[in-house]
């Protein structure tokens, strides 16, 4: 694994330099301090003064706010924009879904000084295209041209995106290796075993949708990912991994995210039958919500923590 860890914050040092970096993030914004504090919002919401109406008891996001929204590929490589995120994902009222994406909406409008007026605009068409969401039939080509242009924008990028132009991205001079710096941070020895017996399980390595049938996986280096606003904190790794011996070339490399699982906030239907394991609950949310990203995660352990895993294809970033 990548030997350049000099600059690296212990792992004991980790949990108060992210505690001042997530509060610094969350100070930059009304949005941003809206984003890092889901806590927060459905305190608001259970503080009484604020009546909601009662949807069906479904799978919910509970976190859905406009950071949360982006393109996800499923395994042929078609993009879609959904829910990227399920840390608080429940069983739940869709209702607080609603009224969160319309909160992060409002706060992103007032950050960029609109108006009242586009502000009251954003939030009629957010209600619109929900209703029309739950009536569409239509695919292929009648849905693409339904799609606002910027919608489009950000899906042709996302379609064009392929491995070589990922690892040139994030990754250092496109060798197997991560770049140290203030996104990835160095692991402990203990870190370093504990992810390589992770991915030695062929539960984890069936997941993987870019290896080739018994291509042998090779943890090629792992980081702990600074990554994310509410989550800051939790326990997060980026896993570099090689498929087959000649991982150099294009689709030979496949880059994985382990996040920690914690208990959510978002108030959840009872009685539910839903998984009472974070990361398992997680995962099932996922699957419900979102499937082309669900089918790419699998629930795990390390250092004795829940975590989830998934494969992120080069279309998601």
């Amino acid at each position: 694994m990548n030997k350049n860890r000099d600059r690296s914050p212990r792992p004991r040092d980790r949990e108060a330099i992210l505690k001042k970096l997530q509060s610094l993030k969350m100070a930059c914004s009304a949005h941003a301090y809206v984003r890092g504090t889901p806590e927060k919002f459905y305190e608001w919401l259970a503080s009484g003064k604020h009546g909601r109406p009662e949807g069906p008891s479904i799978w919910i996001c509970g976190d859905c706010h406009l950071g949360n929204l982006g393109p996800i590929a499923d395994a042929d490589g078609h993009v879609a924009i959904h829910i990227r995120d399920f840390d608080q994902a429940v069983i739940g009222n869709p209702t607080d879904d609603l009224i969160r994406l319309g909160l992060s909406l409002a706060m992103a409008a007032r950050g960029s000084d609109l108006s009242g007026v586009a502000t009251a605009e954003m939030m009629e068409q957010m209600i619109e295209g929900y209703g029309a969401a739950l009536k569409e039939r239509d695919t292929g080509r009648n849905r693409e041209k339904k799609r606002p242009e910027s919608v489009r924008i950000v899906m042709r990028k996302a379609v064009d995106r392929t491995w070589k132009q990922l690892a040139k991205e994030r990754i250092e001079d496109a060798r197997p290796t991560i770049p140290l710096g203030k996104r990835f941070w160095g692991l402990s020895k203990e870190e370093q075993r504990e992810i390589s017996k992770l991915f030695k399980t062929e539960k984890l390595c069936g997941l993987l949708q870019t290896r080739k049938k018994d291509a042998e996986v090779e943890v090629l280096d792992a980081a702990y990912w600074v990554k994310g606003c509410s989550s800051l904190g939790r326990l997060r790794f980026a896993v570099l991994l090689g498929l087959g011996g000649d991982y150099k070339e294009e689709g030979g490399l496949c880059l994985m995210d382990v996040k920690e699982a914690v208990r959510g906030v978002a108030p959840r239907s009872a009685p539910t039958k839903m998984p009472r394991a974070h990361a398992e609950r997680v995962v099932e949310g996922a699957r419900n919500l979102a499937p082309s990203l669900g089918e790419r995660m699998l629930p795990a352990r390390v250092l004795e923590r829940p975590v989830f895993v998934r494969e992120l294809l080069p279309q998601d970033l």
